[in-house]
């Protein structure tokens, strides 16, 4: 049912007219947030790199946030944060099932991001060759996993009950520390920032910020983005890398606000030079910095209206592995390469079948008529932000890492290139295929562009 937003009474007696104006308030959204730590109690390793990572202590603790809107009509969505490497559609389906069986949330309502961060723990399936892993630590993993599934539905519903009358506004920041890691050596990065020598690629130094305020100017949440992996550092301490260091610095600034931050499209963009604690304290710095100048400008309202579109869609291998070619692998020189062949070994003898897809899932949310936020699964290359926000115009953000940690998505350009975001890697991430099919990105854009007309038809 629609809430009345405004009323009016008009009253003729004979030739007289008495207009009574009903003091009701505008339409206006309703936001609510929560957040949950989310740092392991237990030795759970920490995701990424293809080592034992075993932690040994923390520089700050990592978080999980949710940021649940409503428009007028009742309309909802919920944007998950988090300091995760990676969420596997094993932990996130789990989530989207809860959310829908008890409490009435469908798959296109909810969007659950994480930053990929390498200094966070390991979850479910992801990434399950990568590592040479032991029952007991497979063991902690999966309660650890299970703990989180349930954090995060608890999370989600404390938002909703929070809910309460808010305004949205959004602007852009900038911010330069991306450097596209594929055609700029790393170690020679340093030398040519001193020199002042431009740097080669195509990057999206945009700092997007969206903020939540309540109707008496109280700042609630700032949203914002930057494309560009959170691998500074490669240490065993538990800590949010950049993205962690600027959401703090943010909260430090505004006392009860929460600092929530997306990982736009960094497939392909590395902070550099980085592996030292203080360029990764100076990076987040700048990146806090970005938000709070883009805090002080004008920023433009959001009207109050929610229209949100969801699919997967099949996204090819070039070819599925065949039998031969595990059994050629199964004790390959490279480790990760090796137990990805004996798992698959494994389930072919046991009678599985390799789907020549994956699904992929894609978000549309419309904000008003204002903001337009596309959501995309896995780690996606700095092409798809650039092109979509040229495409869909000002008010566009474009989220990688979302409700899958899949594997790379390359554009076109990077899959003709080659090279690790879109050659034959995908055996790092399990999936049976070691490549995808050329045309990922018109798979990928017709999908796109189809929720989009969806969300604006609405």
């Amino acid at each position: 049912m629609k809430r009345i937003t405004c009323c009016c009474l008009v009253l003729v007696f004979g030739i007289s007219t008495a207009l009574i104006a009903l003091d009701c308030p505008a339409a206006t959204w309703r936001a609510g947030v929560a957040r949950r730590v989310i740092t392991p109690e237990k030795s759970v390793w920490l995701a990424g790199y293809g080592t034992r990572r075993a932690p040994a202590g923390k520089l700050h603790d990592l978080w999980m946030k949710a940021l649940a809107l409503e428009d007028p009509d009742g309309n909802r969505v919920v944007l998950i944060t988090s300091d995760f490497q990676g969420v596997p559609k094993v932990m996130s389906d789990r989530v989207f099932a809860n959310l829908k069986e008890h409490h009435k949330l469908e798959r296109r309502q909810v969007m659950f991001t994480f930053s990929h961060n390498h200094c966070g723990p390991r979850l479910g399936d992801d990434l399950v060759d990568y590592y040479p892993v032991d029952d007991d630590q497979v063991a902690l993993v999966e309660e650890y996993t299970t703990k989180m599934v349930e954090a995060t539905v608890a999370m989600v519903v404390e938002a909703i009950e929070k809910l309460a009358p808010a305004e949205l506004a959004m602007g852009n920041g900038k911010t330069t520390f991306a450097v596209n890691r594929r055609e700029n050596r790393e170690a020679e990065v340093p030398e040519l920032l001193a020199a002042g020598k431009p740097l080669k690629g195509p990057v999206d130094h945009t700092v997007p910020v969206m903020t939540v305020k309540r109707p008496n100017g109280k700042l609630e949440a700032v949203l914002f983005g930057y494309a560009c992996h959170p691998t500074t550092l490669s240490f065993l301490l538990w800590c949010g890398d950049y993205p962690g260091f600027a959401q703090l610095e943010i909260e430090k600034n505004h006392p009860g606000v929460t600092a929530m931050f997306v990982n736009t499209c960094g497939g392909d963009q590395n902070p550099l030079p980085r592996r030292k604690v203080e360029l990764c304290k100076r990076y987040g710095h700048m990146l806090a910095t970005a938000v709070e100048e883009t805090l002080e400008t004008s920023l433009k309202p959001i009207s109050p209206r929610i229209r949100s579109a969801f699919e997967y869609v099949p996204l090819p291998y070039l070819k599925v592995i065949q039998r031969d070619e595990l059994v050629a692998l199964q004790n390959d020189g490279n480790a990760i390469r090796a137990r990805w062949a004996r798992r698959l070994l494994k389930q072919l003898v046991e009678g599985e079948k390799f789907s020549p897809t994956y699904p992929y899932p894609i978000h549309a949310w419309r904000l008003g008529d204002e903001m337009l936020v596309i959501g995309m699964g896995a780690e996606t290359v700095v092409d798809y932000a650039l092109r979509f926000k040229k495409e869909f115009g000002d008010g566009t953000w474009v989220c990688g890492y979302a409700d899958d940690m899949i594997a790379y998505i390359p554009s076109r350009r990077v899959w003709e290139e080659g090279g690790y975001e879109g050659g034959s890697r995908l055996y790092e991430y399990g999936r049976p295929a070691l490549r995808w099919r050329g045309d990922a990105e018109k798979i990928i854009a017709a999908s796109v562009h189809k929720l989009v007309e969806q969300v604006k038809k609405k």
